[in-house]
């Protein structure tokens, strides 16, 4: 009996934490413009308010469930289950659908299908708490976890259409990439569709707070951590210079070439590739076309602007290799990829290896084997 008081005790603790927890998070995302795990980066603002929301909500919905630690009547702890699931039902699910469509940048997903996906199961919530029954549930939870199933193939279709877009608009995917968030996302929201209809087992009330607690501090992360990429849009061909005029429909084969001719002068010659976070729309205003007429152009050359990009630097990369070998200068592989205008070493491993078609350490390990054959055979033709 004291065991069973003391679990208890120690649960109801548990539990106001948690929401106490996600309150605080919540209303700091809506109400500060602080940005307390990266300073340099802007989060978008969409994301920040839908997030403080679903965060908000999960705190209110604990604080409705808390009469459950008082009550004893078996039909009072009822009432309060249905009208609690149905709550989770309205606020957390949609919620939760809403901040995985937000985090995607490419463009505005309509949020409305949201709403007639989720009326079915609310209506069903509905009518449980008026027969005071749960005898739909299991009708209810096939619904929602056939839903959450055609969420998840749904969103790995966008998940890699976003990633096309990020390729074709952005030199540097640092802080940009969503793919990740969307595993642990969805593997969260399967957690709470299982557990949300099984509360069968002890387990059950830790599992589900040590999901929130979890979920609470991964989507701060997140939020503070993703880069705002909105992209100014263009009103009719401002931004075109006049010999750069043509029909959108096509691009003619002296704008191709033109469109080279000026990435040569103005991105190659003056090496504007070493800058960080340069779009393919600063790039497109730099040499003076538009952003629409230059995805076609790489289209067109069968590459996206990040390859673009990360070939030119890595060619930028090998220079200064060669350059630092042949003066015997003492320097890291990550020093001259930070010097090629690569901000992550990762990234520059994944482009060089794209590239070349070996890691950078072969291929210098390669270098420095000719290099030495060459030498060698200098000398002996010198003897």
């Amino acid at each position: 009996m004291y065991e069973q008081i003391r679990g208890d005790i120690l649960f109801t603790i548990l539990y106001s934490a948690v929401a106490t927890m996600a309150l605080l998070t919540g209303c700091y995302l809506l109400f500060s413009k602080a940005n307390a795990f990266a300073t340099d980066i802007t989060p978008p603002v969409r994301l920040r308010r839908w997030t403080g929301v679903f965060l908000v909500s999960i705190a209110l919905n604990h604080v409705w469930y808390m009469p459950l630690f008082f009550l004893s009547s078996s039909d009072d702890i009822l009432s309060i289950e249905l009208i609690g699931g149905m709550l989770d039902i309205l606020t957390v699910f949609p919620l939760s659908i809403a901040i995985l469509l937000v985090m995607l940048q490419d463009r505005r997903r309509p949020l409305w299908p949201i709403c007639v996906l989720t009326a079915p199961i609310a209506l069903g919530m509905a009518v449980c708490i008026v027969k005071h029954s749960s005898a739909l549930y299991p009708i209810i939870y096939a619904y929602v976890v056939l839903l959450t199933f055609g969420l998840i193939i749904y969103m790995v279709r966008e998940v890699r259409r976003y990633g096309r877009w990020l390729r074709d608009n952005y030199a540097d995917l640092e802080n940009k990439e969503v793919w990740q968030s969307f595993v642990v996302l969805a593997i969260i929201l399967l957690v709470y569709v299982f557990y949300e209809f099984s509360d069968d087992g002890p387990a059950y009330p830790y599992v589900m707070q040590a999901v929130s607690i979890v979920l609470n501090c991964y989507l701060l992360w997140r939020v503070e951590t993703l880069s705002d990429m909105s992209i100014p849009a263009t009103h009719g061909h401002e931004d075109l210079a006049p010999h750069t005029l043509a029909d959108d429909n096509d691009l003619s084969q002296s704008l191709c070439n033109s469109i080279g001719s000026m990435l040569k002068q103005y991105c190659e010659e003056p090496q504007l590739y070493l800058q960080h976070d340069i779009s393919v729309a600063h790039l497109a205003k730099q040499i003076g076309t538009n952003r629409s007429y230059l995805s076609k152009y790489f289209a067109l050359q069968g590459i996206t602007y990040n390859a673009y990009i990360n070939g030119l630097r890595i060619q930028h990369f090998v220079k200064l290799y060669q350059e630092t070998t042949a003066s015997h200068q003492s320097t890291s592989t990550k020093q001259l990829a930070f010097q090629s205008g690569f901000r992550s070493y990762s990234t520059f491993n994944a482009a060089f290896k794209l590239n070349m078609g070996m890691t950078a350490g072969e291929w210098m390990r390669i270098a420095e084997e000719l290099e030495s054959a060459c030498a060698g055979q200098q000398c002996t033709s010198e003897s």
